[in-house]
């Protein structure tokens, strides 16, 4: 059973940084390309970035230049970096595999708050 267990999450004003962490288990993380998204209050859920098994990453054209995710196999955890953050960025961060033979990502974990204010 996938397990993901997002964390990291908090208040913090304009221009401020937070480091998420989501740890995994219940699949192959080493093997497994990983993303972030975020869904912010009575909207969709918003793809932020990617990692995929080999390292490379991808990033949000919202987000692009102002976070970076990175991920440790050694601890099954993915983590975004979070800089110069902005009110827009409010939203609950979620962290998912992807789904095996598909271009879709379970984002099964609860999720961190991040809230971005003065």
């Amino acid at each position: 059973e996938v397990q993901l267990v997002e964390s990291g999450g908090g208040l913090v004003q304009p221009g401020g940084s937070l480091r998420l962490s989501c740890a995994a288990s219940g699949f192959t993380f080493s093997s497994s390309d990983m993303s972030w998204a975020r869904q912010a209050p009575g909207k969709g859920l918003e793809w932020v970035s990617r990692i995929y098994n080999n390292g490379r990453t991808y990033y949000a054209d919202s987000v692009k230049g102002r976070f970076t995710t990175s991920r440790d196999n050694a601890k099954n955890t993915v983590y975004l970096q979070m800089n110069s953050l902005k009110p827009e960025d409010t939203a609950v961060y979620y962290c998912g595999p992807r789904v095996r033979g598909t271009n879709t990502y379970n984002y099964g974990g609860q999720g961190t708050q991040v809230t971005v204010s003065s």
